[in-house]
């Protein structure tokens, strides 16, 4: 069985990828250019494509079975989603396992939500095997705040409160590992969450006791929130940032009822804890001063 895995080269599909070797899959990694300097993981095959280009994406998915589709969070979200759906329809693929977000029916006025809604709903729809995945906001997100963090005793987030459950990116990895290497996920949609819901308070309370000195939580002033952002990326994606922060804070983004017990069956083990990631997170950038 070979996989073709779009979107293994960023912070969760890297761990998609070591998640199915540690499986023993054939693994073939869509990659835009090659590149020497940074060679993929021992016996990962290459295909170079782009997601806009589909005699590339044709060329990717000949010869393989099953795709793991991560498509990036880019204002031609939609159509680089559909394009990869539909060669893998026209080539009969046994199964998808597409990479959405949670309670996404829910922020239709957010630009990356709505593209993930309706290639779900194309999934749904017509006759590929296909299996979703719904993770909430990533653990590691915040892996990225060091500067803030340290430097500023900042934690900047508008989580709000009560908050979401915010989830660990390998318990998504082995969750999707296990959907395409394991029998019974045809058809199912997971919801990805981890077991504790994590305000904006919370969240500077934990990097206060780990860090050893004072994090105030930022508040949730939006507007300045999206300036802070703009400094980073590009307006439409701080834009877009900020509308979905927005959906946190107005509709609320904890675990639905079930999904803790659901997750924790299909990896065999409870879903990891935002503090851990916190810690582990902490004694590195601590290690590396």
């Amino acid at each position: 069985m070979k996989i073709l895995v779009i979107g293994g080269t960023g912070t969760v599909g890297s761990e998609v990828v070591n998640q199915l070797l540690e499986r023993d899959a054939a693994v073939r990694l869509l990659v835009r250019k090659q590149d020497d300097s940074k060679p993929p993981p021992k016996g990962v095959e290459i295909a170079v494509g782009d997601l806009l280009d589909p005699v590339s994406i044709r060329k990717a998915l000949t010869g393989v079975d099953k795709l793991y589709l991560l498509n990036a969070v880019v204002p031609d979200e939609l159509t680089q989603g559909l394009i990869a759906y539909a060669i893998a329809r026209q080539l009969k693929l046994k199964q998808i396992v597409y990479h959405s977000a949670f309670r996404l029916e829910h922020m239709k006025d957010v630009a990356h939500f709505s593209s993930k809604l309706a290639i779900e709903s194309a999934l749904r729809e017509f006759d590929v095997p296909f299996t979703i995945l719904r993770p909430n906001y990533f653990s590691q997100n915040d892996g990225s705040l060091k500067e803030t963090l340290l430097r500023f005793g900042v934690y900047p987030m508008p989580l709000g409160t009560p908050g979401i459950s915010v989830v660990d990116v390998r318990d998504i990895a082995e969750a999707a590992a296990i959907a395409l290497t394991t029998e019974g996920h045809l058809g199912k949609t997971y919801n990805l969450n981890g077991p504790d819901v994590l305000s904006g308070n919370e969240a500077a309370r934990i990097w206060s006791r780990l860090l050893r000195k004072e994090i105030r939580y930022g508040g949730e002033d939006l507007d300045a929130f999206e300036a802070q952002v703009r400094d980073r990326v590009a307006a439409w994606a701080a834009f877009d940032f900020r509308m979905m922060f927005q959906g946190y804070l107005e509709r609320g983004f904890a675990a639905e009822d079930g999904d803790i017990e659901t997750l924790t069956k299909l990896l065999g083990h409870p879903p990891r804890r935002y503090e851990d990631f916190a810690k582990e997170t902490a004694e590195a950038w601590q290690n590396n001063q």
